[in-house]
């Protein structure tokens, strides 16, 4: 199948189609490489250079390469920076998507597969969050992002298009062989800044919070593998057809502490890891964990890691083997 993967280059984006390729899949890149790596997309023949909001393009590019679906990964997506900069976040997550689909309209493209976030959910909730769960997002990223997810079902009531939405919570780890994983020009994932603070490329790793209501004070989160997210949106997209609605959360389902991470990674590189407690961040619940049953059973999704430490050593293959990121 010819894809279409806005943020294609991203991290998450690009280890979608780097799965996707060896399932036999004909994946294009669309990324602007704010965030994203020309290094994490194997073949340069697979990536345009382009902004979401380039309309123009895009009819293009899906023309171009006779796409038959999307994959909708671009967006910005730092909750802190979502707070200081709310215009950012509604202007590349909301209107970027608005142009993503109505290029898909003029092309008479019909199925996207769209990557939403935990953060759309109310984090007052019970644990694990289902699909069902209220979604009144705490911060302008969690907000935009549900705004994309209204969009995209009144763009499929009028045009008959069909959409899955997937709601992972946190995106990890690094492809087998430690060639490609996660690089971003300023981090804020935990396991890549826990491995800076482990190479000595930062001096402390900052734990925000150890005051919460959890077995050791600090968040708990739920941790999914990039492969397996992969997995997900192979599925959604080989089985999604026109005037079909689907959403899914995708999580491991297992909680794991901010600090229980930190000592999972350092069971992995047998070094020390030091760190500081920082205050609690804005925005910052204390749990959340994703209940992803519904995915397992309508999908037949089969994640393939449920604990955060065969994670963390796919990524220490990948930070370890390159100490500087892409550019090393």
């Amino acid at each position: 199948m010819k894809m279409l993967l806005t943020g294609g280059a991203g991290y998450v984006g690009s280890a979608c189609l780097r799965w996707l390729i060896k399932q036999g899949h004909d994946p294009i890149a669309y990324d602007d490489l704010s965030t994203g790596n020309r290094a994490a997309v194997p073949n340069p023949a697979r990536l345009v250079v382009g902004d979401i909001l380039d309309q123009e393009k895009v009819e293009h590019t899906i023309r171009t390469h006779d796409i038959e679906t999307v994959m909708h990964f671009a967006a910005v997506a730092s909750v802190p920076e979502s707070i200081a900069q709310p215009d950012l976040y509604w202007r590349v997550n909301v209107l970027g998507t608005k142009s993503l689909l109505d290029a898909m309209v003029a092309c008479e493209v019909k199925t996207i597969v769209f990557s939403s976030t935990a953060a759309t959910f109310a984090f007052t909730e019970e644990m694990p969050i289902t699909e069902a769960s209220p979604q009144l997002p705490e911060t302008p990223y969690g907000t935009t992002k549900l705004a994309c997810e209204w969009i995209i079902k009144e763009y499929a009531r009028a045009y008959d298009m069909g959409y899955t939405i997937f709601r992972y919570f946190n995106a990890c780890g690094a492809d087998a062989g430690g060639d490609y994983g996660e690089n971003r020009p300023e981090e804020s994932h935990l396991i890549p800044l826990i491995f800076a603070a482990a190479l000595g490329k930062r001096d402390t790793l900052k734990v925000f919070g150890n005051d919460f209501d959890t077995r050791d004070g600090s968040c708990v989160r739920d941790y999914i593998h990039n492969d397996d997210l992969a997995q997900a949106h192979q599925l959604a997209a080989e089985t999604l057809q026109p005037g079909m609605g689907r959403d899914y959360n995708l999580g491991s389902g297992i909680g794991t502490t901010v600090l229980e991470v930190v000592q999972a990674c350092e069971r992995v590189t047998q070094l020390s890891i030091p760190y500081e407690i920082a205050g609690r961040r804005p925005g910052d619940p204390a749990t959340l964990i994703a209940s992803s049953e519904k995915a397992k059973q309508e999908l037949g999704w089969k994640p393939q890691y449920t604990t955060v430490e065969p994670i963390a050593q796919t990524a220490w293959d990948w930070h370890s083997k390159h100490p500087d990121g892409y550019a090393s």
